[in-house]
Parts: C-alpha cells; structure tokens; sequence
C-alpha cells in the first residue's frame, strides 16, 4: 500500500496521522477561542459526519468482508472462535463498566453512550502493537483480527442502537431493496468501475438509511460485498493486494488517500473541546476503555479456549493482556459514537474528551509491555502473513 509514496507520506498516511493533526488543530483552536471555532466546524458536520465518512466506514467493511472469504482468518470459525470471542468480550466488559459507573454515579442520561467504549481504533491500535511487537510476533496479527471483528460489531451497533432520526422502515425497506438489486444488476452485468456502484446504489442506499432514521455514514457498507472482489483472501491490509485488478481493492486503493484527508476532517469538525468539559462522561468512558478492554479481552480468550478455541501459537497471557490494551485506544470509532450517541452539550463534550484520552492507552501498554517482558524472534512462532 506505499507504492508510489515517499516514506514519510506512507507512515503518516498508513497510521491516520492527518487525524491526529485535525484533533490537535480542534483542542486547540477551541481552547483558544470557542466560539469562533464552533462557527467554522458546525457547518462541516453533516458533510464529514454523513457524507465523507460514508467512505472511511466503507474501508472497514471492505476489510471485514474480505476476511470473511476462503483463506481469509474470519472464513474458518476455528480460526476466527479466539479472536471474534476477545472482541465481543472486549466490547461486553467495556461496555457493562460504563453502564455501571453511569447508572451508579449519574448523570442518569450519559447511559446512553454505552457504545462509545466498546470501539478500537484500528489504525493507532496497530500502529502501537507495531512499536511493541517484533514484525513476526503472533499478537500484532491477532490484534489486526480483534479489530476488524470490532469494527463489524460496531457497525452493527451504529445501525441498531444509534438512529439518526425518527425511524421508518417503509422507506428503509424499499430504496435498501432498490440499492440491493441495482448492486446485484452491476455485479451480474460484470461491471468493473467501482463509480456505478458509488453513484447508483450507494446514493440509493444513503438515501434509504437517512430517510429511514439510520445512520447514512453506513451506506456503503451493504454495497461492499457486491463489488467483483477476489476469490480468496491474500491476509489483512497485505501489500500483495494493490496488484490485484478486482473491483473492490480498486476501490479502496483509490480512496485511501481521500480518506486520510476526510479523516482530518472529522478530527477537526468533532474534536474541539475545551478542557473545562471535562467530567463524568470522560472519566466513564476512559475507565470501560482502559480497564474493560483487556479485561474483557483475557475473560472471554480464556473462555474461548475452554471451548476449544486456540490462540496463535507464540502468544503468551503477558502478550494477551498487551494486546487488551492497546485495544483500548478508542479514538475514531469512539469519537463517531459519541457524535451519534449524544446532541450538542455536556454529555456529548465530556465523552468526546473520554475518546480523545484514550490515547493513554497506547504508553500504558508500552510500560506493560516491559513488565511482563514481551519477546520477539523465535520465542514467537511466525504465523500466517499480515
């Protein structure tokens, strides 16, 4: 994926550094002058927050999607047993830490956030695991995996538990159906551009879930699997991948780079909090992150195992507990969930400032890493490539 890109262009695009530039442009303009900052990000939300993100979420189902294919680790339900059980217990725990300390401690309404922990952030999640981990050790891989089955369950919480408006099936129902059997047409008529399937059913869809009252950032996400794709799986985000002529990694390797842009985007439309917001919602937010996510992580691995799941081999407990971790670097994720979690006011800003925090994670896990020793070469057993 860095063909053609300098080094330095790939590891800030590869990594999502542009949101980070867009967050911290946010934080500080909006600690500097509020009002001046809500006057030129307001007007962005629903472009970025509905239109461009449509296309980074896209992203993230393409990846989904392709692991679900013959060789891809979410194909085989052994293989997929220990990963798809971290994350539902990586996503469970966080989420029963935050419903507690809310319904305990109040306010009674930030409840409603019960999602905003539950996400990790893919890229800033790999990104440490990478400055952790030797290149061939089991976790970074099982990390990528945990991720991608977050990913997917956090799409299906967004649709389900976050609507966007009043909701109406009737609409929902028959322009899905209408953007469903226009993909199936394109598809079955062997049509290659990506575009048709953007301007036709993916316009059609939108339109579907924003009149239905879903989230219509989502709309691609139907229409992904329609696009002609490759057979098999080659491994997650692997570089063998931008030879390929499908449709579907055509497709991502021509908006990868605009989604770095719209990345830098949402960041700066939805990050700019002033540091006097602080309050219960962040302190919720970072301890079901922080704590429920590796805890949730071991729980739910040590119950996959009893099941007969398998870990990789080469990935120790100490390495797992790293791995819950830097899983709980909800950034993107959690900051999208916060915005459709809550309207303008304390709950929204004090959770947005939760997800922004969770930053804290990413030196926690370098220092655990430490304390339990995480070691490389051939005390870790090389596995599949990713």
């Amino acid at each position: 994926m860095t063909h053609g890109r300098s080094k330095l262009a790939s590891v800030v695009l590869d990594n999502s550094l542009l949101l980070v530039v867009g967050t911290i442009a946010a934080v500080a303009w909006a600690n500097l002058d509020l009002a001046s900052y809500d006057a030129v990000a307001h007007p962005l939300h629903f472009w970025v927050n509905d239109v461009g993100m449509v296309f980074f979420f896209a992203l993230a189902a393409k990846e989904v999607f392709e692991a679900t294919l013959p060789g891809g680790p979410l194909a085989s339900p052994r293989r997929a047993f220990s990963p798809l059980a971290a994350a539902v217990g990586g996503m469970v725990a966080p989420a029963l830490i935050y419903v507690g300390l809310a319904s305990t401690l109040g306010p009674a309404n930030l409840v409603r956030g019960w999602a905003i922990p539950c996400a990790t952030d893919i890229a800033f999640s790999a990104m440490i695991a990478r400055l952790i981990f030797p290149p061939v050790h089991p976790a970074i891989p099982f990390l990528l995996l945990l991720a991608i089955a977050d990913d997917a369950l956090g799409l299906l919480i967004l649709a389900v538990f976050y609507p966007s408006g009043a909701l109406s099936l009737p609409s929902l129902v028959v322009l899905m159906t209408a953007a469903v059997m226009l993909a199936l047409w394109l598809r079955r008529r062997g049509t290659r551009s990506f575009w048709p399937y953007i301007i036709g059913p993916g316009l059609l869809s939108w339109t579907a879930l924003y009149l239905g009252g879903f989230h219509p950032a989502l709309a691609l996400v139907p229409i992904v699997p329609f696009m002609p794709h490759s057979p098999r799986d080659l491994g997650i985000f692997d570089q063998q991948e931008d030879g390929l002529p499908d449709t579907l990694n055509r497709f991502e390797h021509w908006w990868m780079v605009p989604v770095q842009f719209i990345l830098l985007l949402f960041g700066f439309a939805n990050a700019g909090v002033p540091f006097e917001r602080i309050g219960p919602g962040t302190y919720y937010v970072l301890a079901a992150l922080i704590l429920g996510k590796p805890v949730g992580v071991l729980l739910f691995s040590g119950a996959a195992r009893v099941l007969g799941g398998r870990l990789p081999p080469g990935l120790r407990l100490g390495d797992l507990l790293v791995v819950g971790v830097t899983a709980s670097i909800g950034f993107t994720v959690s900051l999208f969930f916060a915005t459709a979690a809550f309207t303008e006011g304390a709950a929204l800003a004090e959770t947005k400032m939760g997800a922004l925090l969770s930053f804290l994670a990413a030196p926690l896990a370098i220092v655990i890493s430490w304390i339990v020793r995480v070691r490389g070469g051939r005390d870790a057993v090389t596995p599949r490539t990713a």
